[in-house]
């Protein structure tokens, strides 16, 4: 490199005898280092206890003089992992169930979950939370879902430790345990596990994957994203779009090309050093969106033309050849009572429904492929030997959130909204699972992926909700290669599985801050071929989502009586406390087929007992049965406790749960703009998208102000001409007819996605009017957000326009004014008095 400055040749020889020199003298008395150079060289490495980390300050062995040609230089050991230690690749799918990979007995291909199976094990008694954020929070602890804040997600956070959504510094990651031992660390994909309000720019980002451990971040903020255009995809800190101007961009492959890179990076720098990748997709959460090509390459294998009730026997035969169920496991039965029956179906739903399960076979298969390319990766690099690879199938059963009949937007089913059969045939059909969809398929498939079991994803009392499969590989160690191991076991033992392949032990202390125990056991055990039947080191477990809820022990499991099906959005009429409950002996019953609480009285007296000295002791309670109105509940944002809200330059990528609500209330928007000579347009502000939100913005100079109902109806308020060049102030207010959130704290939905009318003014005079008959109830499209002077993501309206869409004016002031509803005395008399009505009739 040329720095520009001359060196002599004679100088430099001298620098490196002289150099040379101090590290032969600096060697002196061998140092505890378990590898590499001399102590105080360059080269010198250690592997440190890990009681506490980050590791003391070393001590300075070398000596210190005046002049540095009568000193000897020292340098700190660089950390590393115990020799021998793995890498590790940890992978988990999304919303997935146990019947869906061709691993565990599905009909859909999954050669990468396959090659990990037969390379290494397969564990067929492995299990969830029943939810997106909770799984994940146990599965990077090893503790407990509610012990780290994480009872429900993030977006349904309420101000009890156990829902939080605070991971609190006592309970380090894995991330962060294996970076201060000495790994590289890195996260891609979903991160679910910051809390919904400190998801800004503004931050705090100790609670970001870079804050909790995870050196490289390539992924999504929240629960899930379009993959298409995913307006949530950050790089570190940073929001990124790199869906802009990138026709065919798909982020499932650009992950994957971002995992790669980053393997194949830390091999050139540092080829020695192990590394710790997290690779979680979106897949196969809604928004289902794989390629055409995988699209087609499954609708020409016809895997589901005989229904989902053919599906569930295939599925059930394939499962007993493969021994990853019993042979005396019973199919549970069809609730004929909830869902129709394929034969009950006519031709039009019949075509829809296999059309929305081809989409989602298609994203489950393009999902697999990309881990693969990822997997081959390592072994490309000759790795493979040495690397644990955990992969697990999915963070929770089979999504039921798609309603009986499937959807083509998943965000007008969180605002109970239904759309009919013949229109999404109409509208929807030729391009389901494209980026004009944020699909998701209809209940009974979703049943029918959780076979052998009962229910879905959000149960946590029934297997359906929380058996996932799973595979391990670690060639150098385990020898029973397509093993197949039934020992119960729980997302957080993975923690604590990798740590003792790393050599690696939990720390004592982190930042100074003394850590509470990790909660969950080893399954190294497992890998000896020699315990393939060993009895389960996890004696016991609770599970708990929504008040529904269970206990596991010893092969037993008392489980609440599922009183909500996942498809509704609003909490039984029967008390949480008031739930029946069902045993089950798991030694005799694999599926949860046949109830015997009325056989064993004692034993379920026992586990019910059990199961509240559990939910103490992990921060279960409250209970909580409440579903979407949580969505709505205010928390400590940065929008907390303000009504007005000035902005004066332009900004982006401001996320939902960051970003002020304008849902169930009055609101004023105020726009001051310059116009150039020629006119302007461009967006003021946005919030949301093509699947819900809203607008105020210049088209063709005109004023418009644009709700988007959930992708069903557009409300347009609109200016006759377009603005003169100069300064004017544009203004949109809305008058809420409704009385607001207030009214859920008295069991009422009645105050909320009530109309309002809305004015538009342009330098004072109206020029718009309308009225709006409903507005959204709960939730803007999640993964868009809030944008002033230019729009991220999606349009609001395609027909109006294309992002970034900038404004090309000059955009001088920005004022939002919220004015909500508040509940007056006579209010409150009358929603107690129906509250009271209600409880007397159930």
């Amino acid at each position: 490199m040329n720095t520009g400055k001359r060196v002599v040749p004679g100088q430099c020889y001298s620098i490196v005898i002289a150099f040379s020199l101090l590290l032969l003298l600096a060697a002196g008395p061998a140092a505890a280092v378990e590898a590499g150079g001399p102590p105080g060289s360059p080269s010198a490495t250690m592997t440190i206890d890990g009681k506490q980390i980050p590791a003391p300050p070393q001590e300075f062995k070398g000596k210190i003089g005046r002049t540095a040609d009568q000193s000897t230089p020292y340098w700190p050991a660089r950390i590393m992992p115990p020799k021998g230690a793995p890498n590790v690749l940890l992978i988990m799918t999304d919303d997935s169930g146990y019947g869906v990979t061709s691993t565990f007995g599905g009909v859909i291909p999954t050669p990468a979950l396959d090659r990990i199976a037969n390379n290494g094990l397969r564990y067929t008694n492995f299990h969830s939370t029943a939810l997106c954020s909770p799984t994940r929070a146990a599965l990077i602890t090893g503790r407990n879902h509610h012990s780290v804040g994480f009872g429900v997600i993030s977006e349904q956070a309420t101000g009890f430790p156990g829902y939080d959504s605070f991971i609190t510094r006592d309970k380090a990651t894995i991330g962060r345990i294996l970076k201060d031992n000495g790994y590289r660390t890195s996260w891609f994909g979903k991160n679910h596990n910051t809390p919904s309000f400190q998801a800004s720019q503004d931050g705090p980002f100790d609670q970001w994957p870079i804050g909790m451990g995870f050196e490289y971040f390539y992924g999504f903020m929240g629960g899930d994203t379009n993959q298409w255009e995913p307006a949530n995809l950050a790089r570190n800190t940073t929001y990124i779009y790199p869906f802009l101007d990138n026709p065919g961009y798909n982020l499932t492959t650009a992950m994957a090309d971002e995992a790669i890179d980053y393997i194949n990076r830390l091999n050139a720098l540092s080829p020695e050093q192990p590394f710790f990748v997290y690779y979680v997709p979106g897949g196969t959460h809604a928004p289902h969106h794989p390629t055409p090509e995988w699209i087609q390459k499954i609708s020409d294998m016809h895997l589901f033309d005989k229904g989902w009730n053919a599906l569930r026997d295939e599925i059930f035969a394939n499962q007993k050849k493969l021994g990853v169920i019993p042979p005396d496991a019973k199919l549970t039965p069809w609730p004929d009572d909830l869902l129709k029956k394929w034969e009950q179906l006519n031709a039009d739903e019949k075509k829809l429904f296999l059309r929305q399960a081809d989409v989602f076979a298609a994203y489950v298969a393009y999902t697999d492929h990309e881990i693969g390319r990822v997997i081959q990766a390592v072994e490309d690099l000759g790795k493979l030997e040495n690397t644990l690879i955990i992969y697990i199938n999915g963070d929770n059963g089979t999504s039921a959130e798609g309603t009986l009949n499937g959807t083509p937007n998943e965000v007008a089913m969180f605002n109970s909204v239904d759309v009919p059969v013949e229109a999404q045939l109409k509208y929807f059909y030729d391009v389901w699972g494209s980026d004009r969809t944020y699909n998701h398929m209809a209940v009974p498939w979703a049943w029918a992926f959780d076979t052998p079991f009962s229910w879905t994803k959000q149960i946590a009392s029934h297997f359906g909700g929380v058996r996932q499969g799973m595979a391990i590989s670690w060639p150098k160690v385990i020898t029973d290669k397509g093993g197949i191991r039934n020992q119960f076991h729980h997302v957080i033992d993975i923690v604590p599985t990798i740590l003792e392949a790393a050599g690696v032990g939990q720390p004592e202390v982190v930042d100074g801050i003394k850590q509470s125990p990790i909660e969950g056991v080893s399954m190294l055990y497992t890998f000896d071929k020699a315990n393939a039947n060993a009895p389960s080191t996890h004696k016991t477990q609770y599970f708990e989502m929504f008040g529904d809820r269970a206990l596991y022990h010893d092969g037993w499991i008392a489980s609440t009586k599922v009183m909500r099906p996942p498809w509704v959005h609003f909490p039984p009429k029967e008390s949480v406390l008031e739930y029946p409950w069902e045993l089950y002996d798991l030694s005799k019953d694999w599926t949860q087929a046949e109830n015997v609480a009325a056989k064993n009285p004692a034993k379920l007296k026992e586990l019910q007992e059990l199961f509240w000295k559990e939910a103490e002791k992990y921060q279960v309670e409250p209970l909580d049965a409440s579903i979407v109105t949580r969505l709505i509940t205010p928390r400590p944002s940065v929008t907390a406790g303000r009504d007005v809200f000035t902005w004066t330059r332009p900004l982006t990528g401001t996320p939902n749960g960051d970003a002020p609500s304008v849902l169930n209330t009055s609101y004023n928007f105020k726009a001051e703009v310059e116009i150039p000579q020629g006119g302007a347009e461009g967006m003021l502000i946005t919030q949301g998208g093509r699947f819900a939100g809203y607008g105020f913005y210049l088209l063709k100079g005109k004023p418009v102000f644009l709700w988007n109902l959930v992708d069903l109806k557009r409300i347009r308020w609109e200016g006759p001409d377009p603005l003169s060049p100069g300064k004017h102030t544009l203004e949109f207010d809305f008058r809420y007819d409704g009385l607001g959130m207030g009214t859920l704290a008295y069991g009422s939905a009645s105050g909320i996605g009530r109309g309002g009318t809305g004015v538009m003014k342009v330098d004072g005079k109206v020029v718009a009017e309308q009225k709006m008959e409903h507005t959204i109830p709960f939730i803007l499209q999640w993964d868009e957000n809030l944008d002033i002077g230019s729009d991220t993501g999606s349009p609001v309206n395609d027909a109006d326009y294309q992002v970034p869409f900038k404004f090309t004016g000059k955009l001088v002031k920005i004022t939002l004014s919220i004015d909500r509803p508040k509940l007056t005395p006579e209010d409150v008399k009358k929603l107690q008095a129906a509250h009271r009505n209600n409880k007397a009739s159930e």
